[in-house]
């Protein structure tokens, strides 16, 4: 049975999407009169296979979905399947969903350097490449890529606002870099250095790591030895980890600065240390089921219902993000109506104004039109106490 409360959050959205192109039945690949099938690929094996829960947590919520009726009558079928993170196993996987499984649209699939080596394949095969969890600008590209969006604020929009709070809060100092060596690592340390600008000269050393690399340990005792007082992690989940870990080991009382992708309680900072974590700072746009601010808030008791309900061996902290992606998917395809071809898929994926999810931040809301595709442009700081992320600032951002 559906929860009172979750069925109460499927209607909290102020949304405004385009209106569907006629009222004719239009179907394209994967659709029928009773099914919708939408395919994606997420690294539930490999290196970072904790962001499989982007899957699981999805899968659930449209369960939960098909449950209540599913979308305008149809069932969701998501069929999500493993890259380990690799680029080639990502054009394979993405292949078999295309061509194999015959999905209306790839949704949700998570990396940056995986996204990137499926995205001119799929717009040459005018197949919608939808919410990807990447933060890469290089997929922001109306022009060269128009079937392709994502759902993750772009490095040079997040970096800008760690430089602008360290500038204002910590503008003497010394800053390391831990970088992973691809993609997602030199884009964010790239969008770091151009956001300090005339500033850039406060970066004092750097250091890059393979995702294959056992561990990091070299790379932070080297950092350390530079003298730098503040550490930026351009990392994953793991070796953020490792580095707070390190870096405590060693006796560095460093200002660590974690993007907003490996700030997760029992994803990064449990296995760090509680203690090494404590004073850490990242952006924030999503409410936190560890702040007892929102205990009260619709949409939190909502989402603790879900995860009650839906997804009981799931960490409750580390799935807020997944859940707003599974949202905003329903959404979208909500308001293709009847029209589920891919054309207009791709019309209301690039049509959205004023999107506040349930489950992010008041005043960070969703606007995205064809020719902007970057969703949303603010967050709040927030610390690390030991326990919780705490908010420090008001909604700051473009």
């Amino acid at each position: 049975m559906i929860r009172p409360a979750i069925l109460a959050a499927l209607s909290l959205s102020v949304i405004t999407l385009s209106p569907v192109a006629g009222a004719d039945k239009r179907y394209g690949p994967g659709v029928t009169d009773a099914e919708i099938r939408i395919g994606q690929t997420v690294p539930y094996s490999g290196p970072i296979s904790s962001l499989s829960r982007f899957g699981r947590i999805e899968a659930a919520y449209l369960r939960m979905i098909n449950a209540a009726g599913g979308i305008n009558g149809r069932q969701v079928k998501l069929i999500s399947l493993d890259d380990a993170f690799a680029p080639p196993k990502t054009v394979e996987q993405t292949r078999k969903l295309v061509e194999g499984e015959g999905v209306l649209a790839i949704v949700g699939s998570v990396g940056t350097p995986t996204n990137l080596a499926v995205a001119k394949y799929l717009n040459s095969k005018q197949v919608p490449q939808i919410l990807l969890l990447a933060s890469t600008p290089k997929l922001d590209d109306p022009d060269n890529l128009p079937w392709t969006t994502t759902f993750m604020m772009p490095q040079p929009v997040e970096t800008r606002i760690y430089t602008e709070y360290l500038l204002r809060n910590k503008p003497d100092a010394k800053i390391a870099v831990i970088y992973q060596n691809d993609d997602l690592g030199k884009g964010n340390l790239a969008g770091f250095k151009a956001a300090l600008g005339s500033r850039a000269a406060m970066v004092v050393s750097e250091a890059a790591y393979d995702i294959t690399d056992p561990t990091i340990d070299s790379q932070i005792v080297a950092l350390k030895a530079s003298g730098a007082d503040t550490l930026f992690h351009a990392s994953n989940a793991r070796f953020a980890a490792q580095a707070i870990r390190k870096a405590h080991e060693l006796g560095w009382k460093v200002q660590h600065v974690l993007l907003s992708g490996v700030s997760g309680i029992s994803a990064v900072l449990a296995p760090a240390g509680l203690a090494a974590s404590t004073g850490a700072v990242t952006a924030v746009w999503l409410k936190s089921p560890e702040d007892s601010m929102w205990d009260a808030d619709e949409g939190m008791k909502a989402y603790r219902a879900f995860m009650k309900e839906w997804a009981p061996n799931e960490p409750l902290d580390d799935a807020v993000f997944p859940y707003a992606t599974a949202q905003i998917i329903v959404e979208i395809l909500k308001e293709c109506g009847d029209d589920l071809s891919r054309e207009n898929l791709i019309r209301q994926a690039t049509n959205v104004r004023d999107l506040q999810l349930s489950m992010f931040l008041p005043g960070v809301t969703i606007n995205i039109t064809p020719a902007q595709r970057i969703g949303w442009r603010k967050a709040r700081m927030a610390r690390f106490d030991g326990t919780r992320w705490v908010l420090l600032d008001e909604v700051i951002g473009d």
